[in-house]
């Protein structure tokens, strides 16, 4: 018989509500809950694709070892053994650091994982952990460190009731927010328009986004820190700065002013392609307008200056009165606080130990993911000889996916928890296949401390695992106790998994319902906006500075405006140059999600965007085929020629490349398209937080390729 259960929708940051009908083991059909307000019904594609992924084929479901004759499975408690044997061989005989973690961004969607998975990293005694973060947000983590005291106090735009907004490096129609939490995010800008606000968009190309803003500014890729550097001068130029409440908590704002006063809008022009009044407009618009806040994301991390570009858009908030504010950028209160009660995340910190090969600093307890493969590689004490990877696929998704690739063949063990054998875990040695993700309950630890409404949705499993099936977290925590050292550390594992409790027993974080059941609206509890009309304000209360106060000038960030003032002396690039950017499709999450059919239905989306007049300059025409070529790289992509590129700046999606022989991906190998990451270079970083510069990568050839 047919039921319907709502859930949470998993797959991203935007947290749809969906209603899914089941008839026995078999998903009938998905559409979006009319009834949750946060998405008021809306769904992507990626949420009906559900179906596709509960009943891929290829999709793993029992342990796999690998042979010299091919894989072979195995059961859970072989595998299970295998595997800590292995890891507790390798540290005996190389030291802890010898075994290094890999956790890919689908973790943190995942409520068992983000339980035990910290309670492994523990375990296992190694500094050599990287995860996603270094390709994403870390430069967010480190500034919200270094300013607020703790890595996870990072302000969301309260959207639902800005007048003016201004984003840069982000593409919230097509993410549903990034860092913020918020489905339908085009219903959201147009309502802003529509109350009179204004939204301002700065971007190498005009994105779905662009269709409902203002007015969309192109910029250079990779200067955006120089051109909020210039906003934050004309605030100070202007005697425009007016922190508020808040300005009795902050230090720092006068040498703020200083340190940035070279940056004029004349001086930034020329490097940014924006007019210097634009900018000066921008920047007494933010300062002027009733309710105001800027916002940046990818595109703005993952530079040169991502740290910077962080930092300088905090204190655009904080500068003009934004920060902790209605209509601007606001710390959540989540009804579970991860900080909190559950204190799954400790204090930060930054630079407490580098890497071996390049010395490249820590952040909040993880190394950079663009060291990896020379960690893997380089010979000596220290060398990294096993590897766990955790829902992720470095490969493809890290700087410099082929050096990866090759890498992963001088390790002693690799292991995968991963549901598919895929570019990275066709290498692995073990692979230990999760349950579906319908087959799990769910709760958002994390999205809901980025959400813009103050929501909790509690969801159970839709369907039944198979006997004897594991969830990540059953995986990991089961692991973690065979890698135990001593009786009082395994009977310590024991009993924090009884406290959470085993997660196909459905108690499970069974506290939580307590916090969030309601009687009318069952499976979720709506609190009103981000830090609702009923609390003025989180901070100074919820600053995790050991003093109790904001710092808005830390030394690691004021050290490096000195980079970024050099960056001025330096000539804009030269006439005919090309710069290449990423870009988000929203039918596709990564890798992993290019393996749903419905979602790769259409013609080949693995383009390169090329303006019309740099696809005349180098001899090509729309549909034609194209050598593409790095410093580190070269691919071949079919040109897709569009006036949405601003000139001189070429993009291609990421998270393909399904070409590797040895991957199980058979919807994904039909249209296998070019890995944007084996045209980025793993020796180019943020140097402050050690992020790989993934956006503005210069090319270095664009021709027509020889017919096939």
């Amino acid at each position: 018989m047919a039921r319907t259960q709502p859930i949470t929708c998993p797959l991203c940051e935007a947290c749809c509500g969906l209603l899914v009908t089941v008839d026995g083991d078999r998903v009938q059909h998905v559409e979006g809950d009319p009834l949750d307000p946060h998405s008021q019904g809306y769904l992507c594609p990626k949420g009906v694709a559900l179906k596709d992924l509960q009943e891929d084929p290829d999709r793993l479901r029992q342990p796999m070892r690998r042979t010299p004759t091919g894989w072979e499975s195995l059961s859970w408690n072989e595998a299970l053994d295998a595997v800590a044997g292995r890891i507790r061989a390798i540290q005996a005989e190389h030291g802890d650091d010898s075994v290094a973690v890999y956790l890919g961004n689908p973790s943190v969607h995942n409520l068992g994982a983000l339980l035990y998975g910290p309670e492994l990293l523990r375990g296992l005694r190694t500094r050599q952990r990287y995860s996603a973060t270094s390709v994403d947000q870390l430069p967010h983590m480190l500034v919200a460190h270094l300013v607020f005291g703790h890595q996870l106090l990072m302000p969301v735009p309260d959207i639902d009731r800005t007048d003016w907004m201004l984003i840069l490096g982000a593409n919230p129609s097509v993410s549903n927010g990034s860092l913020m939490t918020a489905p339908g995010m085009d219903r959201r800008l147009k309502a802003i328009v529509a109350r009179g606000g204004r939204v301002e968009l700065i971007d190498p190309r005009r994105t779905e986004t662009a269709r409902h803003v203002t007015r969309h500014h192109f910029i250079r890729p990779g200067t955006d820190a120089l051109l909020l550097a210039a906003m934050v001068q004309v605030l100070f130029a202007e005697d425009l700065v007016s922190i508020g409440r808040l300005a009795p908590h902050v230090d720092g704002v006068a040498a703020v002013g200083q340190a940035l006063s070279p940056f004029s809008p004349e001086a930034v022009a020329p490097h940014t392609g924006i007019a210097a009044d634009t900018i000066r407009d921008l920047a007494r618009d933010l300062a002027g307008a009733r309710t105001a806040v800027v916002y940046g994301r990818f595109g703005v991390s993952t530079q040169g200056f991502g740290s910077l570009c962080q930092w300088l858009i905090l204190l655009l908030n904080l500068l003009t009165g934004r920060l902790d504010a209605p209509g601007g950028a606001m710390l959540t209160t989540p009804a579970v606080d991860p900080l909190g009660a559950l204190k799954l995340a400790g204090r930060g910190g930054h630079g407490r130990w580098k890497t071996r090969v390049r010395g490249l600093p820590e952040a909040n307890g993880e190394l950079p993911v663009a060291a990896l493969a020379e960690e893997i590689r380089s010979p000596g004490a220290g060398r990294v000889r096993a590897l766990l990877t955790v829902a992720g696929n470095p490969v493809l998704s890290t700087p410099d996916g082929r050096a990866l690739d090759a890498a992963l063949d001088d390790l002693d063990l690799l292991v995968s928890v991963d549901p598919y054998l895929n570019e990275t875990s066709r290498k692995a040695h073990f692979i230990l296949p999760p349950v579906g993700i319908l087959e799990r309950p769910h709760y958002d630890l994390a999205f809901n401390l980025l959400a813009v409404r103050n929501r909790a949705r509690w969801n159970d499993a839709v369907l039944q695992p198979a006997p004897g099936a594991l969830d990540d977290g059953q995986i990991l925590s089961r692991l973690h106790e065979r890698l135990a050292r001593s009786p009082r550390e395994r009977l310590e594992v024991l009993a924090r998994r009884r406290l959470g409790v085993d997660l196909r027993e459905g108690a499970t974080v069974r506290p939580l319902g307590s916090l969030i059941q309601n009687e009318d609206l069952p499976h979720f509890l709506v609190e009103g906006p981000v830090g609702s009309e009923r609390v003025e304000s989180v901070f100074p209360d919820r600053l995790a500075t050991r003093d109790g106060r904001i710092h808005a000038a830390p030394d690691l960030l004021m050290a490096d405006v000195v980079r970024l003032e050099a960056a001025l002396k330096v000539d804009h690039p030269a006439e005919g140059s090309l710069l290449l950017i990423g870009r988000r499709q929203l039918r596709s999450n990564n890798s992993w999600m290019h393996n749903a059919a419905r979602l790769m239905k259409g013609g080949d989306r693995c383009t390169l965007l090329v303006h019309p007049d740099d696809a005349r300059a180098h001899g090509l025409a729309d549909g034609d085929r194209a050598r593409l070529a790095t410093a580190v790289g070269e691919v071949e992509v079919p040109i897709e020629i569009s006036d949405s590129m601003m000139r001189g700046v070429l993009s291609l999606p990421h998270g393909f490349g399904h070409d590797r022989k040895g991957s199980r991906l058979r919807v994904a190998q039909e249209t296998p398209g070019a890995s944007l990451n084996d045209l980025t270079d793993a020796s180019v970083v943020d140097p402050v937080a050690g992020t790989a510069v993934l956006n503005g990568v210069p090319v270095t050839r664009l021709e027509r390729a020889a017919p096939r």
